[in-house]
């Protein structure tokens, strides 16, 4: 099963499990994000529907997302670029959609300041 992480990271984080991937040691798929708003920003509630809409499936156009979740296209296409520009989504050669994972998880800390 293949599980893509989203994560708030500072940099210094990532770049060290940057610099241990690059040693050889395995780390999974990671997306991360600077700041916890930035991941609420990407990942609104109609976004996580478009993503259950696209997990374990075949790849489909943006009209059959659309369908799938019951929206229009045009809302659907703005969705989609943000889920592509964060790497949640991919395009395959034809340009049709697909989500490359079969799970998601989330994780992030919301500590005292």
């Amino acid at each position: 099963m293949s599980t893509v992480t989203l994560e708030v990271s500072p940099c210094d984080a990532t770049n060290r499990r940057v610099k241990r991937a690059l040693e050889g040691e395995r780390q999974g798929a990671f997306i991360s994000f600077d700041t916890p708003a930035l991941l609420f920003k990407v990942l609104t509630e109609k976004s996580w529907e478009m993503l259950a809409a696209t997990t374990g499936v075949e790849p489909m156009s943006q009209r059959e997302a659309a369908r799938r979740v019951s929206r229009d296209v045009s809302a659907v296409h703005r969705d989609v670029h943000a889920l592509l520009d964060a790497s949640l989504l991919r395009k395959t050669g034809e340009g049709r959609i697909v989500f490359p994972f079969d799970a998601v998880r989330v994780r992030f800390e919301l500590r005292a300041a």
